[in-house]
Order: structure tokens, then C-alpha cells, then sequence
């Protein structure tokens, strides 16, 4: 990392399934930007497959053996549905999900009743694994590395749960994927967690627990799901699609109200200038007309084109700097 001289900028990063492919291009291009300039990244944040990202953005920028590209590609390249068995399966929970979303009767199941869900989170775990020493994560974690953090929900408690840093495990990261119309939820501490999109989708608040030296002077916040649409949804699909997309906003935006109020209660002379820092918000959305099925579709083709159209965003949001 450079030694700060320019701004302290910190990451969000949205969860939507397969569409955080996104993300990753995103982070491609912005961490090495970041690293060579004289800013510094005070933090990573992530939700579900924004957690992947941000979790292998994080690790390969503080361990000198990995590159954080490097990191994220070949990370999403394994996630990417390549057997074919595995494309099989892919296809059937897209087509599904998309017969569903027009009213087509389909069979419905509970992970619990098949034993797809195991093994869909056993390979995960393994692909998690073969790209980060969650093992090293505690003696890599230190205060002169970026926060990084990461949103479940305890379904038990009924309570948002973020894990950061040094609790930061494959547990937690698998916890904040699980979609629990696909997945067993996952035990940590005796309660039960399920996917982070239910949670601070991405956690905001968080990268500001931090001393005032380490606060964001910016927040880049990667958005996968639109902020704005034209028109009235009329058909089923239309209407489930923007239904998703609105619950995965409402926590999203409730997160940078935040950050908006602090920022005004500084600027009015409300808040000590010693405690508190003004951030600057700026967003990265993915653009296109995308549909709730295919935040499932891990086809290699559909994950290589969110990949370059991230890493195409990040190149012009850094141009636009």
C-alpha cells in the first residue's frame, strides 16, 4: 500500500448472485488504480457475491504473494459453471427461476429435501478456499490494512451481523451467499445465518468504526441493482424483477442516508472535525437490462461479459475522476 498523502477511499460492494461478476472487473481495474496513486484503501466491504469479491480484492491486496487481479478473475473463472454436469444444473435453476417469474407452475423444493444445496456449498467452499488462506487472515488483518468486512443475517436473533477482519472465515463469506430458497443456512456460533442481501446489503456504517485517520474521505460503492427504471413493470416478470431490485436497494440506500446525515452534521459545525471526516459518495452501477433469473446463470460466456463490463465501468469512473 502507499503511504497516505492523497484521500482514504473505501469500497461497498452489493450482493445480486452472478451479476457481482460485475464487481470483480470493477475491482480488476480500480485496486492496482488505487494502489499506484497516492491515495489509500481504508476499506472493503461485501454482501453475498460482492462479499467473493471484496474478500479476494482484500486478500490479494495485503498478502505480497497474490495480486488482487489475479485474485479475482481466476476466483470467478471457478465459479463459473464449466463441467457439464454442472451446466446442466445451472441451466435448470435459470430456467426455472425464469418459468417461475412468468407464472409457469414448477416444482418447488426446500435445500433441506435434496442434496443439491450440499454439495452447491461444498463446491463453493472448495473454490473459496483454493483462492484464500482464510488461515492467514487474522495475522494479515492489522491496522495498517484496509477493514474489510462482510453482511449476514442471524436468522435466530433477527439481527443484521457483519464479521470483520480477523472473524472474517469461509463460514462467514459462505453465510453471506446463502439464498435460502438454494441453500441450507449456516451455522456459526450456535445461530443460524443466511444470505447478507436480508442484511446492510452492502455494510456502509461499518467502515466507519474506525479512527478518524483511517476514515473514508470517499466511498465507491459497486451497485448491481438499478436505481432507477423507466416506465410502469406490468408483466410478472417485470414485476418480480423490480420487486428484487428495490428490496436489495432499501438497506443500500438507508446505509448512505446515513452517511449523508453525518455529512451534514459536520458541515453545520454539529460534529468535531477531530472525530469525523466529510465522505464523498460516488456510485457504480451495473447498467443493462438484466432479469432475477440471471443473478443464478453461471455460464462462462455470461460471467466473462460482466467481467469486462466491469472492468470497463472502473476504467471510465477513474477517467471521470
Amino acid at each position: 500500500m502507499s503511504e497516505q498523502s492523497g484521500d482514504n477511499i473505501a469500497i461497498a460492494c452489493q450482493g445480486g448472485g452472478s451479476h457481482t461478476a460485475f464487481t470483480a472487473g470493477v475491482l480488476h481495474r480500480l485496486l492496482p488504480a488505487i494502489d499506484r496513486s497516492e491515495d489509500t484503501l481504508v476499506g472493503l466491504s461485501g454482501t453475498s457475491g460482492g462479499a467473493f469479491s471484496a474478500v479476494a480484492g482484500w486478500y490479494g491486496s495485503v498478502d505480497a504473494e497474490e495480486s488482487a487481479p489475479d485474485l479475482l478473475e481466476g476466483l470467478w473463472d471457478d465459479i463459473a459453471a464449466e463441467t457439464p454436469i454442472d451446466r446442466a444444473t445451472n441451466n435448470w435453476m435459470v430456467w426455472g427461476t425464469a418459468f417461475q417469474s412468468m407464472g409457469v407452475p414448477t416444482p418447488e423444493f426446500s435445500p433441506y429435501h435434496h442434496g443439491l444445496s450440499e454439495l452447491g456449498q461444498q463446491q463453493l467452499r472448495r473454490t473459496l478456499e483454493s483462492h484464500v488462506d482464510f488461515d492467514a487472515i487474522p495475522e494479515l488483518a492489522s491496522e495498517q490494512t484496509p477493514e474489510l468486512i462482510v453482511g449476514t443475517v442471524d436468522i435466530n436473533a433477527g439481527e443484521f451481523q457483519t464479521f470483520t477482519n480477523e472473524s472474517v472465515t469461509v463460514k462467514s463469506v459462505l453465510a453471506s451467499a446463502a439464498v435460502p430458497e438454494l441453500y441450507e443456512a449456516v451455522e456459526i456460533d450456535g445461530d443460524y445465518h443466511w444470505d447478507g442481501l436480508f442484511s446492510q446489503n452492502p455494510p456502509i456504517r461499518d467502515l466507519f468504526h474506525v479512527p478518524v485517520e483511517r476514515k473514508p474521505d470517499e466511498l465507491w460503492v459497486v451497485q448491481i441493482n438499478p436505481q432507477t427504471v423507466e416506465g410502469e413493470p406490468k408483466s410478472r416478470r417485470e414485476i418480480i424483477d423490480r420487486r428484487n431490485e428495490l428490496s436489495g436497494n432499501i438497506s443500500l440506500n438507508q446505509e448512505l442516508h446515513f452517511t449523508e446525515q453525518m455529512n451534514e452534521l459536520l458541515d453545520e459545525g454539529h460534529l468535531p472535525e477531530d472525530e469525523y471526516r466529510h465522505t464523498t459518495i460516488r456510485r457504480i452501477q451495473l447498467n443493462g437490462d438484466f432479469t432475477y433469473a440471471s443473478k443464478l446463470n453461471r455460464s462462462p460466456a455470461f460471467i466473462d461479459r460482466l467481467l469486462e463490463q466491469g472492468r470497463q465501468y472502473a476504467e471510465d469512473f477513474l477517467a471521470s475522476l
